[in-house]
């Protein structure tokens, strides 16, 4: 018997609906099971189909006002508008491939991004009421996709760093995340600050959350006004999906933000 999904909420603002999915309250069996909705990543179909409606049922919003994209570890934001929606679903599964970041000032319309390990980042801008959520993979992080999100939001909304709140989603910890003297390397000629963001145990150790937290700071983003949810998924495993230890072939928590 499906439940409820069972959801994350965070505190952002009373004027936006901000969570994450766990696990639980889906359909899904074996490494999908319970909860997911991404379609890209190996799940039944009618599984990933059920899951979505069920979740829409709880946010109050139409399935069609679910809007996630087909994620490729880059760093390119898609504004999210009424002539998106308002496309067969071919030419909206066409329309966003290959995008890390989505952004919207449309209400009722629900945005996010997918993760299994990776850091997923929302963004409110509460003075021109727009929303943004970000895809911040190693990959993603390199190329300071937090920063390029909201430069872009600037450019389409006017939005100020200063103004925005945000939320650092569930992703993998610094403990958990070992990486090889090329990703070192990689956030090294990129002038991160190794000393605060990498670690040396046996391997080198990178913590993403913060380096999107520092990111958020660099780019003008007050710190009093980002919430960190602390939440491993490799550890927290049997609540999150976490890739590094269910595999690739497993499902991806959604976290999403909608303007009410």
């Amino acid at each position: 018997m499906q439940h409820n999904p069972i959801i994350i909420p965070y505190p952002l603002a009373g004027s936006v609906m901000a969570f994450s999915t766990t696990r639980h309250g889906g359909v899904g069996k074996g490494n999908y099971a319970e909860l997911n909705i991404n379609p890209y990543c190996g799940d039944a179909q009618e599984a990933v189909s059920a899951n979505r409606k069920a979740l829409a049922r709880e946010l109050g919003v139409d399935d069609g006002s679910i809007v996630l994209a087909h994620q490729v570890h880059g760093d390119r934001c898609l504004a999210v508008t009424d002539d998106l929606l308002r496309c067969p679903e071919a030419d909206r599964m066409a329309a966003v491939e290959g995008y890390d970041a989505l952004m919207t000032q449309l209400h009722g319309v629900c945005i996010g991004v997918s993760t299994a390990d990776c850091i997923p980042v929302l963004l409110h801008d509460p003075i021109h009421q727009a929303v943004a959520a970000v895809h911040a993979g190693w990959r993603g992080t390199v190329r300071r996709i937090v920063g390029k999100t909201l430069r872009t939001m600037a450019d389409a909304y006017g939005t100020r760093p200063e103004e925005v709140r945000a939320v650092i989603g569930p992703g993998i910890s610094l403990a958990r995340f070992e990486v090889g003297q090329e990703v070192y390397d990689r956030f090294a000629e990129a002038h991160f600050d190794m000393d605060r963001i990498a670690r040396r145990y046996a391997k080198w150790h990178l913590d993403l959350p913060l380096c999107n937290l520092l990111q958020l700071q660099e780019a003008g983003v007050r710190r009093d006004n980002i919430l960190a949810s602390d939440i491993c998924t490799f550890d927290r495993v049997d609540d999150y999906f976490s890739a590094r230890r269910l595999g690739t072939a497993s499902g991806r928590i959604f976290t999403g933000i909608i303007l009410r």
